[in-house]
């Protein structure tokens, strides 16, 4: 089997992808999803920035305005930053562990389908009726009383999606744990696959409150069961405590890759070996955990009194302390490192400050008597975006031009990259920076419109023009995105030259089971100990060469999840609905409901069940085999021309 084929019709690539089970395809498969949503998600900020840039617009209605509020927090979080901090997960940390594959690769094809699908499931919502409109947290108070079917939408289509994410992070758990080189203990791991294996735990105990959550809100607009009804018995604040245990570890389930992706950038690009690995995985730990503990900050205006708001100001204000020693490492890394300042090395650089900015506002908030005053004020918008955007979306875009040769055997142009990046994050400052001050000034966030004459119309009018700015810096990178594909390809390892860890110690383009022998890890930077020592194929090896076993294709995944997606669209249409009985939404007949959702639970049963009696043992690689893909690669890096047969 060779990675380099001869050409296949449009037909059998596509073919390809829906059955693929091969990490470096379903990672490709996660940013190109990442990047659509990202996109869409970017669209709703500009109309509502438009909006805002004038006061009393009526650019849109008030309406819209919380539909595109809703899924734009929705989408950005759930459905853009989590799918492409997977893609890296998916591309990179296999190759950093020495391993030829995740630990479940049908898992891993799963999971990507029904993220994908409960994600297109939930903007269907757009054309069936309306989006959520109650907020991308989706307060009881709010989404219990939403006419029509905007909020069944956000309850199913996460309700698919988070399964998804879910079985993605077992599986990264399982094969970090399992599957790692000959040699490479814990304290040799890279740094990003620390805070894969951290995220991926801090995903298996935040998803099941967010789980148990959506279907007590599902059962209670479905049947009116009033789990969160305070007018019938039951309290809408064990919403916010179910969304917010969930809510908060997903900030570090997003930030915590993003901190590992930069400390795999900062110490190639400063040509140095990270200082204080040892108390950087402490710290990565420590903030998982502690993650946990820091929930109700999101809630000191909801009267749980002075003790219970004094122990979540305190763990608050404890969460800084390892996020500050990480701070410190990366500048200490930088400090006396021979710098060569790259497109990755730029976003690393202008990522210090800026989330530096976001977590001392942070801090701030995290003083129960100032929150009080700046909860529910452009204050929190500011704060909260100088996280997202400053830590995580500047990791993601650094880490794009940084993997780009790994994952595509191309670069992106480095001076459009350049562009791409001043002119994004000056937009960024422009946007949020400004938006403090909006904040201070009394400014509510999640409205619509706002009368002139109050002091905030050029405050406004600036953050406007800052969103219009990153969108451009936007439409940049994917311009360089596609442009790369037809750009010269790399055609070898280390395309940076200072490379450190495993994944760079392989020829691009990578064969289908990445590694023909089992390398052997003889000390942390494991590349670089190999280059020291002058050896040019950058591994030595743990085996000699022998059969490679490797995991079938399967549509299974695929199919699975378009089972899910009838089924919610029997639950969304339930006759038995409140909305539907109070005439504010429509429903069907028992019927067609019933069988909706039967027939989609059933067929992915069914497929379950076909699965579980298949005898699925792969393939083997035979040696023969693999010396024909490696000499194929070889003539393929020499001369250009694709040769080989699959």
């Amino acid at each position: 089997m060779s990675s380099v084929t001869q050409k296949k019709g449009f037909g059998a690539h596509v073919w390809d992808y829906l059955t693929t089970v091969d990490h470096k395809k379903i990672a490709i498969m996660y940013l190109a999803a990442g990047t659509l949503f990202f996109a869409i998600a970017g669209f709703e900020a500009l109309l509502m920035r438009i909006q805002l840039m004038f006061p009393e617009s009526t650019f849109i209605s008030a309406g819209l305005f919380n539909e595109l509020l809703t899924m734009h927090g929705t989408t950005m979080l759930f459905l853009a930053a989590t799918p492409i901090i997977f893609a890296f997960m998916n591309a990179v940390v296999p190759l950093q562990i020495g391993a030829r594959d995740v630990a479940f690769p049908f898992l891993n094809s799963l999971g990507f389908w029904l993220f994908f699908i409960g994600a297109v499931f939930l903007h269907l919502s757009f054309f069936l009726g309306g989006a959520p409109d109650a907020g991308w947290t989706s307060y009881a108070s709010l989404s219990l009383y939403s006419p029509g079917h905007g909020i069944d939408f956000y309850i199913l289509g996460l309700q698919i999606s988070g399964a998804g994410t879910l079985i993605s992070g077992i599986n990264f758990i399982v094969t970090i744990i399992t599957m790692r080189a000959p040699g490479m203990t814990f304290m040799r791991m890279p740094l990003f696959t620390w805070t894969t294996l951290v995220a991926s735990s801090l995903i298996l105990f935040a998803f099941p409150p967010l789980t148990g959550g959506l279907f007590l809100m599902l059962v209670d607009r479905m049947f009116g069961a009033n789990f969160f009804d305070h007018t019938m018995g039951g309290n809408t604040i064990i919403w916010e405590h179910l969304f917010w245990i969930f809510g908060h570890p997903e900030v570090y389930i997003l930030v915590l890759p993003a901190f590992g992706l930069f400390s795999e950038i900062i110490p190639v690009f400063a040509r140095k070996r990270l200082f204080g690995y040892s108390s950087m995985v402490f710290a990565t730990i420590l903030i998982g955990f502690l993650g946990f503990m820091v929930w109700a900050h999101h809630m000191f205006t909801v009267g749980l009194g002075a003790t219970a708001n004094a122990i979540f100001a305190v763990a608050t204000m404890a969460i800084a302390v390892p996020t500050g020693m990480k701070v410190f490492n990366w500048i200490l890394t930088i400090w006396g490192g021979s710098i060569k300042v790259t497109v990755p090395m730029l976003y690393a650089l202008g990522f210090i400050p800026s989330f530096v900015a976001g977590g001392v506002t942070g801090v701030m908030q995290a003083t129960a008597p100032l929150d009080y005053q700046l909860h529910d004020s452009y204050f929190i918008v500011a704060h909260f975006h100088y996280v997202i955007v400053g830590g995580i979306v500047t990791g993601l875009f650094g880490s794009a031009h940084f993997y780009w040769p790994i994952m595509f055997n191309r670069a992106l142009n480095p001076k459009l990259g350049m562009i791409t990046f001043w002119m994004f994050f000056i937009g960024f400052h422009l946007t949020f920076f400004i938006q403090h001050f909006l904040g201070l000034m009394g400014m509510p966030r999640r409205v619509f419109t706002y009368m002139e004459g109050q002091g905030w119309d050029l405050f406004n009018f600036i953050s406007s023009i800052g969103a219009i700015m990153m969108g451009i810096g936007v439409v940049l990178l994917v311009i360089d995105a596609i442009l790369s594909i037809k750009s010269e390809p790399v055609n070898r390892r280390d395309y940076w030259g200072d490379g450190r860890s495993l994944e760079w110690a392989l020829e691009t383009p990578l064969p289908f089971y990445n590694f023909k022998q089992t390398p052997l890890i003889r000390g942390y930077d494991p590349y670089w100990i190999e280059k020291e020592e002058g050896n040019k194929e950058g591994m030595v090896y743990a085996e000699p060469l022998g059969e490679i076993h490797m995991p079938n294709n399967s549509i299974l995944p695929f199919i699975m999840s378009i089972g899910m997606m009838i089924a919610a669209f029997g639950a969304l249409y339930s006759p038995w609905g409140d909305q539907v009985q109070a005439g504010t939404a429509t429903g069907t007949t028992p019927a067609i409901s019933l069988a909706l959702m039967i027939g989609g639970l059933g067929l992915t049963i069914a497929c379950m069940i076909i699965r579980s009696f298949k005898d699925d043992l792969g393939f083997h690689v035979t040696v023969p085999e693999i010396e024909q893909v490696e000499a194929d690669l070889a003539h393929y890096r020499a001369t250009g021309n694709k040769g080989g047969n699959k």
